[in-house]
């Protein structure tokens, strides 16, 4: 297939722009048809060593890049992405399936990012105060971590860099990023971006990759890699973890989500349907913030069931950049393979289908959107993160019941609750065992606000005022009084 935002794709180190040193390369599919849309350089560990090279040479010089001008780079970075939307959105469409009206919004949300951290670039305080003892002054300076790794995932190939690089650009660190191997074109062209924005010569290299653990594993072997951000599953997560003991590396871990989607008694029915639509199809459901189990009130669970379905059942399945498209494919045949045994395992153990829970006839790797009623509490479609269109409800009796059952996961991530009680929210806010919480509404990423887990969800947090602590380092300096 040939389109004009495509073109093959090479590493970008130190600021130019070169084949693996092996010559290899590899091919990026369009799930919708399974087709090849272009390749890409298959770097190897020598090629990620040379990055972090790279950006171990341009570490100090970024550093001392006065803050204003790191925040300015930000925001040409940021316009220059909007001014090119329909491009990125296309490309995103292609290379991971979302519908263009998905993709566009990745892309407003994805720069968000780069204008959130341009401002906080210049904000970045330490402290000074008088030692409680008298006699000594205490000051602190933050001062950047240091050169970075940064691995992103598939399903959002824009905003999980975006929500990565930008922090570390506005701290003055270098980087090192690997984006997933099903999905590294908007990668590359963000770096393009960065380049045209001013960003210098190895700050940002992008080392592309059929052989992920090799190469990630080289660079954390590396006593110069200060920093690892990973985004993916808790499985992945838990092996880099370890790996980064043995260098002492900071780490923020984003990792898998179970977020539970509770309706009360007293919610409007109406406003709960309009928020699940967003909080399970946003990206088709494959997203760790998508809402994966439904616990409804026993008295609106029907009713909630009907309109749910209904508004499902509604959704035209296609290629992502074809008019009338609500639901694209998902990333592969195994995802499909996985939410289907989850569905029929669902139905086996005693759920009722109130829609979808079909594959379609191929090509391409869709499903179509489901919606499941009366879902045994225990069953597996329930505590497992489903990473696609299903919606399985599981009704309740009590707020105490609700929130036991909201709990009882390794999870942590997001959670949403609809309720009209005032008493409610404060209660369910403070004990929901999550990092994140939307009340009333079905969307709650957004670049200004903290975004984190807990428990198997992983640490740290990205965005708001807290992200760019992530990639500060605090040093304490003890000054004799006058």
């Amino acid at each position: 297939m040939t389109d004009s935002v495509l073109r093959p794709g090479r590493l970008f180190i130190g600021g130019t722009w070169r084949e693996a040193e092996s010559g290899q390369r590899f091919s990026v599919t369009d799930p919708a048809d399974g087709s090849t849309l272009t390749d890409v350089a298959d770097a190897d560990p020598g090629d990620a060593l040379d990055a972090l090279d790279a950006a171990v040479a341009a570490q100090a010089g970024w550093a001392a890049t006065p803050a204003r001008e790191r925040g300015e780079i930000l925001r040409r970075a940021f316009e220059l992405i909007m001014s090119q939307a329909d491009d990125y959105a296309r490309l995103i469409s292609l290379e991971m399936g979302k519908t263009l009206a998905e993709a566009k919004g990745e892309v407003t949300y994805g720069a968000e990012f780069f204008r959130w951290f341009s401002e906080e670039a210049v904000r970045i305080h330490g402290r000074w105060m008088q030692n409680p003892a008298g006699g000594t002054r205490l000051l602190t300076v933050k001062k950047p971590v240091g050169p970075c790794l940064f691995i992103t995932p598939w399903n959002f190939p824009l905003a999980m860099g975006t929500r990565k690089i930008g922090p570390a650009v506005a701290a003055g660190c270098t980087m090192v990023v690997k984006p997933a191997e099903a999905t590294p074109l908007t990668m590359l062209r963000l770096a393009e971006t960065l380049a045209e924005a001013g960003l210098p010569d190895g700050v940002l290299n992008v080392v592309t990759t059929s052989s992920s653990p090799a190469v990630c594993s080289a660079l954390m072997a590396d006593d110069r890699l200060r920093k690892l951000s990973f985004t993916g599953s808790t499985s992945v997560g838990k092996i880099l973890v370890k790996q980064s003991a043995d260098e002492l590396q900071r780490i923020s871990m984003e990792l898998g989500g179970n977020a539970p989607f509770l309706v009360f008694e007293d919610a409007d029915v109406d406003a709960a349907v309009d928020g699940a639509m967003i909080a399970k199809m946003r990206n088709m459901g494959e997203a760790c913030t998508a809402a994966n189990r439904f616990l409804v009130h026993e008295s609106v669970a029907d009713a909630f069931a009907e309109r749910l379905g209904a508004r499902m059942g509604k959704l035209a399945t296609g290629r992502g950049q074809e008019e009338g498209v609500d639901v694209g494919p998902l990333i592969d045949a195994n995802a499909v393979e996985s939410v289907h045994q989850l569905v029929t395992d669902a139905v086996h153990d005693g759920a009722t289908l109130v829609v979808g829970g079909t594959v379609p006839d191929g090509p391409g790797t869709f499903y179509s959107p489901t919606v499941l009623l009366g879902v045994p509490a225990d069953a597996q479609i329930n505590r497992e993160e489903i990473f696609g269109p299903v919606a399985p409800i599981t009704t309740f009796a009590t707020e105490d019941e609700a929130i036991e059952r909201a709990n009882a996961t390794e999870y942590g991530l997001a959670s949403y609750a609809y309720t009209n009680d005032l008493g409610r929210t404060i209660r369910l806010a403070e004990r929901l065992e999550y990092g994140m919480v939307g009340i009333n509404t079905g969307l709650i990423s957004n670049a200004a606000a903290p975004f984190g887990g807990v428990k198997a969800s992983g640490f740290g947090r990205e965005g708001g005022f807290e992200g760019i602590e992530e990639y500060l380092d605090t040093t304490y300096v003890s000054i004799p009084g006058a």
